[in-house]
C-alpha cells in the first residue's frame, strides 16, 4: 500500500485553503498510472513523490494533466514529508521537478519554498480572455505560464463569474487576476482560474505569486509582501524577493490519512482493455 493523503495548503485551518493530495510512490509508476490517480483524486492537483539520491522527485498533475509547476501541493508535500516523519524537523525538502530543484524550510510556524520568479510581462491579448471574464479595458500582461490581468477596484474581483467554456479556449496554463487589497493584513489580492486544465477555480495558486510577488513588488515598492487568495476557500502567501527567486511562505494542515491500495499499482492490468 502506498501512502496518500489529502492536506490543506496555505492555511491553518482545516477545510480552507488548497486541498492536494500527496502519494509517497515506492518506485517508478508509467504515466498513465499517475494520471489515472490524480484523475481518481479529482484535487487540484495530486503530488507524487519518489526518494531520489538527493532528495525525492516530484511531479504534480491536474485531473486533466501534468504541470510544470504546483506551489500549494509542493508545499502539501513538504508537510507530509516532515509531518510522517520521513525528514528531521530541522531538514530541508529538496525536490527535483519539471522546474528544476525547489527546496523547502521549516520553522515553528511557516513553510517557505523557494521557487523561481516568473514576472510578468506586455503581450498580445487572445480575443477571448476579457470576454470570458466579462471585463474590458483593464491591463494584460503574461507570465511564463498565465495571462496576469490587473483590476484597479477588488470589489470587480470579488464578483467575477467567468465563462468557464470561453476561458477554455484560451491558449493558457490558467489567467491570475489581481488587485489592490481590500483587508488590512494583505498587500494585494488575488483569484486564478485554470478551466482548461480542468480547475475552473483554483483555492490558493502558490505557482501564480512567482508572478504576483515582482508585479507588486515593484509597484509598491516592498520586497516582502502578503497575498490574500480571494476564493471561496481563501488562503494566505508570504512573499519575498530573492533575485531571480520568489520565497513563498504558507501553513498547512493534513485532513485525510490513507492507502492507495496495492492491486491499484500494477495499472493497466495485463489482458485490461487499453
Amino acid at each position: 500500500m502506498l501512502p496518500l493523503y489529502l492536506i490543506d495548503a496555505f492555511t491553518a485551518e482545516p477545510f480552507a485553503g488548497n486541498p492536494a493530495a500527496v502519494c509517497l510512490l515506492d518506485g517508478e509508476r508509467p504515466d498513465r498510472w499517475l494520471q489515472a490517480v490524480a484523475t481518481e483524486m479529482n484535487q487540484a492537483e495530486t503530488a507524487f513523490l519518489l526518494r531520489s539520491k538527493n532528495g525525492f522527485d516530484l511531479r504534480w498533475f491536474t485531473p486533466a494533466s501534468e504541470v510544470d509547476l504546483c506551489g500549494h501541493a509542493t508545499l502539501a508535500s513538504a508537510h507530509f514529508l516532515w509531518e510522517e516523519g520521513y525528514l528531521r524537523y530541522g531538514e530541508a525538502a529538496r525536490f527535483q521537478t519539471r522546474s528544476g530543484l525547489l527546496t523547502a524550510t521549516r520553522d515553528a510556524q511557516w513553510i517557505t519554498l523557494d521557487f523561481p520568479a516568473t514576472p510578468p510581462e506586455a503581450c498580445e491579448v487572445p480575443p477571448q480572455l476579457l470576454p470570458s471574464l466579462g471585463l474590458s479595458g483593464v491591463t494584460v500582461l503574461r507570465s511564463r505560464f498565465d495571462y496576469f490581468v490587473v483590476l484597479e477596484d477588488p470589489a470587480p474581483l470579488h464578483a467575477l463569474r467567468p465563462d468557464a467554456r470561453l476561458l477554455s479556449e484560451v491558449a493558457t496554463r490558467g489567467v491570475i487576476v489581481t488587485t489592490p487589497s481590500d483587508r488590512p493584513e494583505a498587500d494585494f489580492l488575488s483569484r486564478f482560474f485554470a478551466p482548461g486544465i480542468k480547475v475552473d477555480e483554483d483555492p490558493v495558486t502558490g505557482s501564480a505569486h512567482c508572478a504576483l510577488a515582482p508585479y507588486w513588488g515593484a509597484r509598491l515598492g516592498k520586497a516582502s509582501l502578503i497575498g490574500y487568495q480571494a476564493s471561496a476557500r481563501g488562503g494566505t502567501v508570504k512573499v519575498e524577493l530573492a533575485g531571480d527567486r520568489v520565497l513563498l511562505g504558507g501553513k498547512a494542515v493534513t485532513t485525510v490519512k490513507g492507502s492507495l491500495l496495492s492491486e491499484a499499482g500494477s495499472f493497466p492490468r495485463r489482458g485490461s482493455p487499453r
